[in-house]
């Protein structure tokens, strides 16, 4: 089985830091990491990548712009995307949602919860 792959886009440093020590527990997952939605755009076409670990609120290219690029790349529509933030409304909620985020998970959020929903979206059977 091979090393699965997580991109966290995220521009807080201590935030991204506590989503990798959330990750790392789980076992062998490449993490590449990315300040915003923009360097997140950059480092894809570098690595396959099995999901995505996103913010809203970033610089530049916010999450859910990341989000409508990926789900309209043939290369990209695929990747399962959680959306990371501290936006909780039922409106946030939905919206993203509908622009294609498979999970949304508003901070603070139990470590055990993200970790649960990792291992169910990235050990599927196909």
């Amino acid at each position: 089985m091979s090393t699965k792959t997580i991109l966290i886009a995220d521009d807080s440093a201590t935030m991204r830091a506590m989503l990798v020590a959330i990750v790392e527990v789980l076992g062998d997952y490449q993490i590449i990491e990315a300040s915003s939605g923009f360097e997140a755009l950059r480092l894809l076409p570098r690595d396959h990548v099995d999901l995505i670990l996103t913010d809203i609120n970033m610089p530049d290219i916010n999450g859910l712009e990341l989000i409508s690029y990926l789900r309209t790349n043939p290369n990209y529509k695929n990747i399962p995307v959680f959306i990371i933030s501290t936006e909780g409304s039922e409106k946030d909620i939905e919206k993203g949602k509908q622009l294609g985020a498979d999970e949304y998970v508003v901070k603070p959020f139990s470590p055990t919860a993200l970790q649960q929903l990792i291992h169910k979206y990235l050990n599927k059977t196909p």
